[in-house]
């Protein structure tokens, strides 16, 4: 007599139109132990597939908890992987809480119901802050310090704690925290890509902080990694090595421009506020001070190692050969 096969995992994203959601979807339909994947969002993704079924979703609303764990309970969900974040800050900053912050605690209510055997959460190192005071390489173990002028950390470090919370009053739910470092390369779009695309950049005088930062493809893979584990607990997802901000420019070629930081301050108020520019005054800190992660532990627990060096991750966000590299890296150095 032939064993019937087991019937495979089910998982529901939210934020799935996100690089990271998206990414995420077009792994998990290649993958023959998954049999079906919710994708969850306010607009349809562009991904097509046999598992992939589509429910508008709006995190926004003051009764999604309901239709959610409906559909979670229907679907049987057993992993849930909870994306719905924002990649670069808005001026909407009222409708950005309610979307993470309040949409965080949505999620939950449906999530404390039904219990998923697996809940992965997306979140950012920038959770850490840049403060003066950060050592090299800050654990998974460090405050999470936002910035106090930042309503788009902020309101990511609260959905974090949300979080954290949960995973202790619901033990018997595999709750995975992963903190991505800032995610560059040839496809993805968010703070830093925009902000490294523009021809000239503020360098702080007195001050050249390392920077970190993953390729895209390195990050979708750690997170179709933390689908598949077991392991619990917060992990930092960052690149191969680290480079001074001024070393980072000269690969972009971008020009650098060396201001007081009272000046690069009152000029970045009046162009965030006149929309000039895609990333407010707060960010300015992250060009002053260290927010550098230590990915040891992702490594020992998770098996997630970054594949490319934060050097060719840089070429490859400005779509340089492999072969002309060597030669735009040496030219940078020099």
């Amino acid at each position: 007599m032939s064993s019937t096969p087991k019937p495979g995992r089910v998982v529901a994203v939210t934020g799935a139109c996100t690089f990271l959601g998206t990414a995420l979807l077009r792994r998990l339909e290649e993958d023959a132990r998954i049999s079906r994947v919710l994708a969850l969002d306010v607009r349809e993704p562009p991904v097509r597939g046999t598992k992939i079924e589509f429910v508008r979703l709006d995190l926004t609303q003051p009764t999604v908890d309901g239709e959610l764990a409906t559909l979670l309970q229907r679907h049987q969900v057993d992993t849930f992987v909870h994306g719905a974040f924002l990649s670069h800050p808005t001026h909407a900053a009222e409708w950005a809480h309610e979307l993470e912050d309040v949409g965080t605690m949505h999620v939950l209510n449906a999530c404390a119901g039904v219990e998923p055997r697996r809940f992965v959460m997306i979140s950012t190192t920038l959770v850490y802050g840049a403060h003066a005071k950060n050592p090299n390489f800050l654990t998974e173990e460090a405050d999470l310090r936002g910035h106090r002028d930042s309503r788009f950390v902020n309101d990511k470090v609260r959905a974090e704690r949300q979080v954290q919370r949960f995973a202790k009053e619901h033990p018997s739910v595999e709750v995975c925290i992963l903190r991505f470092a800032p995610i560059i390369g040839p496809t993805v779009s968010n703070m830093y890509t925009r902000f490294f695309t523009r021809p000239v950049a503020p360098v702080m005088m007195g001050h050249d902080p390392l920077m970190q930062f993953v390729h895209e493809q390195d990050a979708a893979f750690a997170l179709q990694k933390a689908v598949e584990s077991k392991a619990t607990g917060a992990f930092n997802i960052v690149g191969k090595g680290v480079l001074p901000y001024t070393t980072v420019l000269a690969l972009l070629g971008r020009v650098p421009v060396p201001m007081p930081q009272i000046v690069a301050r009152q000029l970045s108020k009046v162009l965030w506020a006149t929309q000039l520019v895609g990333s407010p005054p707060s960010f300015l800190d992250f060009l002053l001070y260290l927010c550098v992660a230590d990915g040891a532990k992702a490594k020992r627990e998770l098996g997630f190692s970054a594949r490319l060096s934060i050097k060719r991750t840089i070429l490859d966000f400005l779509g340089v050969a492999p072969e002309d590299g060597a030669t735009d890296v040496a030219r940078a150095q020099a």
